[in-house]
């Protein structure tokens, strides 16, 4: 057994527990904003890790810029889409879970809105 093997199998085993890791995060959390972080951001990584395994086992570098495409467009589209999900449903009210804290975005648009500023 070779050392690319050996760290080809770790980068797969990792990849898999993210993937796992996301799995649980989108059964426990409760609202919309905390699932979409679970499905996007471990996943991401895991796939990452999973197509650099790939990577080190194929032959050909013809498969290797396949397999990096597909994480250039996996790294690309993934958190686009969230954002823009994520985007969506706070402005159409999705509810907020009270664990969450603080409203960062709904502080943010009341501060660059002018809204409650004394110099208006």
């Amino acid at each position: 057994m070779s050392v690319t093997d050996v760290l080809a199998a770790v980068l797969l085993l990792v990849g898999t527990g993210l993937f796992v890791v996301a799995a649980i995060g989108l059964h426990r959390f409760t609202d919309l904003y905390g699932r979409m972080h679970a499905a996007t951001k471990p996943a991401t990584l895991g796939l990452l890790l999973v197509l650099a395994a790939a990577a080190l086992r194929v032959d050909s570098a013809d498969d290797v810029g396949k397999l990096a495409l597909i994480g250039f467009f996996q790294l690309a589209t993934a958190p686009v889409a969230a954002h823009l999900l994520g985007r969506s449903a706070y402005r159409g009210r999705v509810p907020i879970d009270v664990t969450a804290g603080i409203d960062d975005l709904g502080t943010l648009e009341r501060d660059s809105s002018g809204v409650g500023d004394d110099a208006s």
